[in-house]
């Protein structure tokens, strides 16, 4: 049975080109805008708060955020600091909530307060502990704002933390990757990684980087030093090595495998044609970067990727508006939804599998993100497989061969 049709969670007065969801709070946050031209499409990062009402997830806007002339085209989550890719700058900002007496009073002694309006579609369930209150508010302060690409069409691409949050690593159009302390924001390394632009990064184990890039490169680095570069195709003969480019990287956990980590690829055309080829998703040893398995999914051109927090979903948005959700281990599709937007999907988020996170899900397997230039965020259920667990297939197994025994000493007496 397909899909129903995805909810629209939450629909914004400009493009979205990005969404976050936090760890630890009912929090999702997005962000977009229509850039420098003078449309009167205003730039913005968006609050959102996430609660169960009447058994559906429904999302509300807490904050908005003015980025003046900037949109945030691309961005990294770290507890409560926002890393904005907006131009050819990082912009680093950081968010607390605050009781709105607290913000009176400081709006009372300063003459101003933080923009901040709210649409709210309901009550907030009482008894959530850290769930954000009706009456909180968001303020956001900027710490840095650092240039992190140089090409005539300057634009940060990609922004990564590294899993301890002390190292932020930006590529854009020129194709050179920087990498930054943090939170001081100095620059420790730059160097050209690819000859074009840097369309993705993953950080992975020992803080190797993984660049995927529109040279038709997927390169595995420590520091500036080249580890590997990857080739998907290896084992299939029949691809030529440029016909196909690699559009995003992602590392994610392994189900029930403490520490280990799989890369995985998704790999597009280079040309369009009358007849579109399949694109095609990769799985990779986090550690050997050796191809594990390389499965089609499908002609529509894959523009974006996320894994879920287990590393057993994937989530992928197309330029086409489609959105679709694979099993990680096998890469088969398992969830699909054509055209879910209007026009190309910009960014995937998986609802986070913490405590919170699974209140939110209200019963649900996983739930996904997913924002388009058409300027909604809608969100992807996937219903609960339901599956029996091994010790009682194992039971059932064994009276099964019981009963057979049984059944042959009946129908032929001596036989044991």
């Amino acid at each position: 049975m397909a899909p129903r049709r995805p909810a629209e969670l939450y629909r914004a007065p400009f493009p979205l080109y990005t969404v976050r969801l936090h760890p630890r709070r009912p929090l999702a946050i997005t962000a977009g805008g229509g850039g420098a031209a003078k449309t009167g499409i205003r730039n913005g990062v968006h609050f959102l708060q996430l609660e169960q009402i009447g058994g559906q997830l429904s999302a509300s806007l807490l904050h908005s955020h003015d980025t003046e002339t900037r949109a945030t085209m691309t961005m990294a989550l770290a507890d409560d600091i926002i890393a904005a890719g907006q131009d050819a700058t990082c912009h680093i900002l950081r968010f607390s909530l605050q009781a709105p007496e607290a913000k009176r009073g400081s709006a009372g002694r300063n003459g101003s307060g933080e923009k901040g309006p709210r649409k709210r579609k309901g009550p907030s369930p009482a008894g959530q502990g850290d769930t954000l209150s009706q009456t909180s508010e968001v303020t956001v302060e900027s710490l840095h704002s650092v240039r992190t690409d140089f090409s005539p069409d300057a634009l940060q691409k990609a922004v990564r933390f590294n899993a301890d949050c002390s190292l932020l690593v930006t590529g854009g159009a020129d194709g050179f990757l920087r990498l930054w302390e943090f939170p001081s924001m100095k620059k420790t390394l730059e160097f050209k990684a690819h000859d074009g632009e840097i369309e993705d990064i993953a950080l992975g184990p020992d803080n190797k980087v993984v660049t995927a890039g529109r040279d038709f490169q997927c390169c595995v680095w420590q520091r500036d030093q080249l580890v590997t570069g990857l080739r998907w195709n290896e084992n299939l003969p029949g691809i030529p090595d440029k016909a196909y480019r690699y559009q995003a990287c992602r590392f994610g956990a392994v189900e029930d495998s403490a520490g280990a980590l799989r890369l995985y690829t998704v790999q597009v055309p280079h040309k369009r044609e009358r007849r579109p080829p399949p694109c095609y998703l990769t799985k990779w040893d986090g550690r050997s970067f050796l191809p594990l398995l390389t499965r089609p999914c499908g002609a529509e051109v894959v523009s974006c990727l996320s894994v879920s927090d287990s590393g057993t979903f994937l989530g992928l948005g197309m330029v086409t508006g489609s959105v679709a959700i694979h099993i990680a281990f096998s890469l088969q599709r398992l969830y699909y939804v054509k055209e879910a937007h209007g026009i190309v999907v910009t960014d995937v988020a998986f609802v986070p599998e913490s405590r919170r996170g699974r209140e939110l899900l209200a019963g649900n397997e996983a739930a996904l993100l997913s924002v388009a230039v058409d300027s909604r965020c809608k969100l992807h259920l996937l219903p609960s497989r339901r599956s029996l667990p091994v010790w009682l297939l194992l039971l059932l197994c064994a009276g099964l061969i019981v009963a057979t025994i049984l059944l042959l000493q009946l129908a032929f007496p001596g036989f044991l």
